[in-house]
């Protein structure tokens, strides 16, 4: 059974930094990209930043040199270092991984970023 598991969310200024962890089990981690995505209130859920197997980046523009994507296949976990926060990145962040049949997301952790 896929489980993610996201922690690191919470209240910071503007400005401010935050690194979430995604920890993930019943998958072949090391084999899998894995995304960040994230849901403002009111707003569709949106690509943040994804990581490929083989160590490729993706990134919003809006995060672009503020947010950096990681895993440690060693641990099983995925990283969003987030530097330089701002109002606007307020959202609840999940991970995601695609399985053989389906996507899989993890529960969501809030990021709070106050002006």
């Amino acid at each position: 059974q896929v489980q993610l598991v996201e922690s690191g969310g919470g209240l910071v200024q503007a400005g401010g930094s935050l690194k979430l962890s995604c920890a993930a089990s019943g998958i072949f981690f090391s084999s899998k990209s894995m995304d960040w995505y994230r849901q403002a209130p009111g707003k569709q859920r949106e690509l943040v930043a994804g990581l490929t197997a083989n160590g490729r980046t993706t990134y919003a523009d809006s995060v672009k040199g503020r947010f950096t994507i990681s895993r440690d296949n060693a641990k099983n976990t995925a990283y969003l270092q987030m530097n330089s926060l701002k109002p606007e990145d307020t959202a609840v962040y999940y991970c995601h991984v695609d399985g053989l049949l389906r996507a899989y997301w993890g529960q969501g952790t809030q990021v709070t970023v106050s002006s």
